[in-house]
């Protein structure tokens, strides 16, 4: 069963998120909305920072940004001192642009254009390296003062085939023996200051995954310091910390989590031979996750062998459910009370049979006109929306204790055409 917890409030049957009615939220913005919950997030991050913090005192959270990009998400977390990991160009100029300066940002792009390789370059921000083949093609644009590699460590987890980034393959990350190789060419090459990383899955509940891929990639980074004569600045265990789903999943151990890495980190081998590094994680999903729900309205019900609900949102909102198989808990925010009934499809107006967002689900009574919540939506749920079907993108709004705010608006026809040009030749 799934247990209503805070920021979620049944009010007399009706769904509020962050002490705000879900109802008035959907009559003000309309659906489909995702509503984030800021407080959630400073929780979140606080309670991660802690945890590591707390047995090793080198320690830094970079914000994956691809998580969620919305430039008010990537204010709150310039504010509350964290770093920024980005994929592209355009995730470094939206930290820039929110406040993150060059030496917290850390660009970890895979299988780079020169273009952006040039482009990271000139923010002097830290590259992070995905393969051997990229670093010459780097070196011919300039020598950054400051290079990181990325290692795949030959482990590999996650809760889906596509969330695994490590091990056998992957298209991510290299060797121990190219990045030895990598490492004494830089070095040649007059980069002076090094960082290692890995980034192996996602959405991990063991804890144990994270001491033992930590336990591979410090080994790995032991070698790599002996043989190549040079010091460690920082070693990035990546992110990968996953969040409860489905029931009856439990939440992370985080503090153990911490505590597992901290006796690691302040062991014989960092402490003396790689001279005490900092500490990085790149947490995305576990950072915001939980602090977003996006509310869907139901507009037809048809009945048959399984009863299907038609809404609003679709995989064109949240492609998690069609791309992943992906699990997002769902409410009936306007009859909470409602005793689980035969199983149904929740599912979007997409000219796809993919398009369902929540399969077999028990959840009462649902009406035409009710307001449907899908649960932990803050990660690559708008970030990994589109305009399939035509459909312009949804609003979103943020909650801070009881005031709220639009943080983007709703896409709109205009939206969807800007930037095209009609050729003239037809007639």
């Amino acid at each position: 069963m799934w247990k209503i917890e805070t920021p979620l409030k049944n009010i007399n049957g009706k769904l509020f998120f962050a002490n705000v009615n879900t109802a008035k939220l959907a009559n003000e913005f309309g659906t489909p909305l995702f509503v984030t919950d800021s407080e959630r997030i400073i929780s979140n991050y606080n309670n991660l920072h802690s945890a590591f913090s707390s047995h090793y005192d080198k320690f830094k959270i970079n914000y994956a940004v691809k998580a969620n990009n919305n430039l008010s998400v990537l204010k709150l977390f310039n504010s509350l001192g964290s770093g920024a990991d980005c994929s592209c160009p355009e995730e470094i100029s939206l930290a820039k642009k929110m406040g993150f300066s060059s030496k917290d940002i850390l660009y970890t792009g895979n299988y780079n254009s020169e273009d952006q390789l040039s482009f990271a370059l000139k923010q002097k921000i830290i590259i992070n390296v995905d393969s051997s083949s990229i670093l010459p093609r780097l070196l011919r644009i300039g020598t950054p003062n400051f290079i990181s590699l990325r290692i795949n460590p030959g482990i590999g987890g996650g809760s889906h085939s596509g969330l695994v980034f490590g091990g056998k393959n992957t298209k991510f990350g290299m060797s121990k023996n190219d990045a030895i190789e990598s490492y004494n060419i830089a070095k040649k090459a007059g980069v002076k200051k090094f960082g290692i990383h890995m980034m192996t899955g996602s959405s991990i509940l063991d804890t144990s995954y994270f001491k033992k891929a930590t336990n591979k990639l410090i080994d790995i980074a032991v070698e790599i310091v002996e043989e190549c004569k040079i010091s460690l600045d920082f070693i990035n265990i990546g992110g990968g910390f996953g969040i409860p789903y489905q029931p009856p999943e439990k939440s992370l151990d985080i503090k153990k989590v911490g505590s597992d890495i901290g006796k690691i980190f302040n062991g014989k081998k960092s402490s003396k031979i790689l001279n005490n590094p900092w500490l990085f994680v790149e947490p995305g999903r576990y950072l915001v996750a939980d602090s977003t729900i996006l509310l869907t309205s139901v507009h037809s019900i048809k009945s048959g062998p399984i009863k299907y609900i038609g809404v609003d949102a679709g995989m064109n909102t949240l492609l998690r459910p069609a791309l992943y198989d992906a699990y997002h808990h769902v409410l009936n925010a306007s009859r909470l009370n409602s005793r689980p009934k035969k199983p149904v499809n929740i599912c979007g107006q997409i000219c796809e049979n993919t398009d369902i967002l929540a399969k077999n689900r028990k959840i009462g009574t649902v009406k035409e006109g009710d307001l449907l919540a899908i649960l932990n939506v803050g990660a690559y749920g708008f970030s990994m929306s589109s305009h399939y079907n035509t459909r312009p993108r949804a609003a979103e709004v943020m909650i801070n204790k009881k005031k709220y705010k639009i943080i983007r608006q709703r896409e709109t026809i205009n939206d969807l055409i800007k930037g095209q040009k009609v050729v003239t030749w037809f007639k």
